[in-house]
């Protein structure tokens, strides 16, 4: 699976708690929906690029295919692993 997105500046993920799922996400953010559940997420593209996240991606579409329930992305992994994930992106 290969996503070639430039690199944007480096952010942390945000948890969107209690909001619609037609809350604005920002340019070069994207949101996800994790664990069970499907808490919101924004998170910066440039995660796309990572290849920890990049097995996420895989999971997703082995589950899901291209067929989201939340209209959103959704990410089949509970919400200490994403936090670990993307703990580890912030870090870079």
């Amino acid at each position: 699976m290969g996503f070639h997105l430039h690199a944007i500046r480096r952010a942390s993920f945000t948890a969107i708690q209690g909001s619609s799922k037609s809350a604005k996400v920002p340019k070069g953010y994207l949101a996800v929906y994790v664990g069970e559940k499907q808490k919101r997420f924004v998170i910066p593209l440039s995660y796309l690029n990572q290849p920890s996240f990049q097995d996420l991606l895989c999971q997703s579409e082995e589950e899901f295919g291209y067929e989201h329930p939340m209209g959103g992305l959704t990410i089949p992994c509970n919400e200490d692993v994403f936090h670990q994930i993307t703990s580890r992106l912030n870090g870079l």
